[in-house]
């Protein structure tokens, strides 16, 4: 989580109250921002999440960016996209593309940025019907028979004979 994206969305925004669910794992509690408009409600049930997302107005990623995150896809985005609420991510390589890239998610790193890119999403009406199309391409089964294919594939190209490499001949500078 980006720390100083939350601090500084919550000095920027007084007016907004920012809603943290779920465990803050790897997060040492004396370097969470505190103020009146954050919230940490901590783990909470599957079943309890569409009761909070009902309450939101805007689903936030704001993940920091570093090794830790790098390599991350976070689940949440296509849930909070299929409860119909707008999203807001920092530049999460797997939330970029494809959601940004589809214009599905926002994407935003700097506290005016990201503030900015909440305003927009409230602003904006909600593009359900285009998150709920992009999402009915998706499915684990989907997913799976994509990864078999692709495995059958590499497979494939291991066993077909190859051609012996071509080498370039090394000169050799001759003298006279």
């Amino acid at each position: 989580m980006d720390l100083e994206l939350l601090r500084g969305m919550a000095e920027v925004r007084p007016e907004w109250q920012i809603v943290l669910v779920g465990p803050l794992a790897k997060i040492d509690p004396a370097s969470l921002p505190r103020a009146p408009n954050i919230h940490y409600l901590g783990r909470r049930t599957y079943e309890q999440l569409p009761e909070y997302l009902a309450g939101w107005d805007v689903a936030l990623l704001p993940f920091a960016r570093n090794d830790a995150t790098r390599f991350i896809s976070p689940t949440k985005t296509p849930e909070y996209l299929a409860a119909g609420r707008p999203v807001v991510s920092t530049s999460i390589a797997d939330v970029v593309r494809p959601y940004g890239e589809n214009g599905l998610v926002r994407i935003a790193d700097r506290v005016t940025d990201f503030v900015a890119a909440v305003e927009a999403a409230l602003a904006a009406p909600a593009a359900t019907a285009h998150a709920d199309q992009f999402l009915a391409g998706m499915s684990w089964d989907t997913t799976v028979a994509r990864m078999d294919r692709l495995v059958h594939q590499a497979i494939a190209r291991k066993k077909s004979p190859t051609s012996a490499p071509s080498i370039a001949p090394v000169c050799q500078p001759s003298t006279i």
